[in-house]
């Protein structure tokens, strides 16, 4: 690809909507490939599939598997199957993570481990994972193999690193911003690899792809962070201050710990060594005084303008305005 001299800027009004409706008989194909591959003659986990699967979300890694590989130039089908397969990974980590944090509420209803158990919750998730597997052998792809198998294991090190620094205080800023690249990113990073790797497209312009996904992902749960102690439980789908109840110390309470008054910074060590939201009202007071929400958005945008610097490598046109914009709309969300 010959780089682009200049960056192209989403246009004011774009909308995670807009994008879906410029790939929308893509993403219909999608549903449909997500549907057929869902089946199985075992019917709890048709039932528990289907359920996470039709339970909303944003398909945001899909939508951007499909429009990074038309912005290659990409004009096969495979981009379909593996913007499911992406999904169908990503949905697996829900299922595990949910039993993990013992989550009653995801996406506005019930989580799956609520309606059916732990046990259901993990097993179908597993069904997922190895049917993504299988959806990669269909495609044929070495080099798409390597990579989503080298991303599944990453993830599960960035989950076991997230379960190390659950109800330790003392995790660092440069800890926890490990945790998000390997859980969160690393998801985003390996979609858009793939649909490079799909248009045939060299290992620079694979690169490149790569890092606008990490860069876009890392933005992504930065403001997840933000949103935990910002938006309202309708907008989020879960509850307010889930990941202070679960031990987590994101980097809202990391600033706030750094930079509030002794007395806080004890309060939160509590708050995060105990688990639960006995202290919130408090917490909530050190977090907004310290100014971590203002931190944390603004370590976002810096995340999602260099995901647009990578794009120069890109040429210009409505696949590549759209990847813009969804760098943009990554940290301009309110759920």
């Amino acid at each position: 690809m010959q780089e682009a001299h200049q960056q192209v800027l989403p246009q004011p009004d774009t909308t995670l909507e807009s994008v879906r409706e410029l790939v929308s008989v893509d993403l219909a194909a999608v549903d449909n490939e997500i549907r057929r591959q869902l089946h199985s003659d075992v019917v709890l986990i048709d039932q528990v599939a289907n359920y996470i699967i039709a339970s909303g979300g944003k398909r945001l890694r899909p939508v951007l598997v499909i429009v990074a590989a038309r912005a290659c130039g990409y004009t096969g089908t495979d981009h379909i199957k593996a913007a499911a397969i992406i999904e169908f990974i990503h949905t697996a980590t829900l299922l595990h993570d949910d039993v993990v944090d013992a989550s009653a509420l995801r996406r506005g209803q019930e989580t799956a481990n609520s309606v059916w158990g732990n046990e259901a919750s993990v097993l179908v998730g597993d069904f997922l994972y190895s049917r993504a597997f299988q959806m990669m052998v269909e495609i044929g792809r070495m080099r798409i193999m390597q990579i989503l198998a080298d991303a599944t294991n990453t993830i599960a090190e960035g989950e076991v690193l997230q379960l190390v620094n659950c109800h330790d205080p003392d995790t660092t800023e440069s800890a926890y911003l490990k945790v998000i690249h390997r859980k969160t990113a690393k998801l985003f990073e390996a979609g858009v690899q793939i649909a490079a790797v799909l248009a045939d497209q060299p290992r620079s312009v694979e690169e490149q792809f790569s890092l606008y996904g990490r860069h876009l992902g890392t933005a992504f749960q930065l403001i997840d962070d933000v949103l935990d102690y910002s938006a309202s439980p309708d907008q989020l789908g879960k509850n307010i201050g889930d990941d202070l109840a679960e031990g987590k110390p994101t980097l809202p309470l990391i600033h706030a710990m750094r930079q509030g008054t002794p007395e806080q910074a004890a309060l939160m060590r509590e708050a995060i060594e105990a688990g639960g939201l006995e202290h919130i009202h408090s917490v909530m007071r050190a977090i907004e005084s310290t100014g971590a929400l203002q931190y944390t958005a603004q370590l976002a945008r810096r995340e999602a303008a260099a995901a647009l610097v990578a794009l120069r490598a890109v040429p210009d046109s409505e696949y590549r305005q759209a990847l813009s914009a969804l760098a943009n709309l990554s940290v301009d969300r309110s759920y």
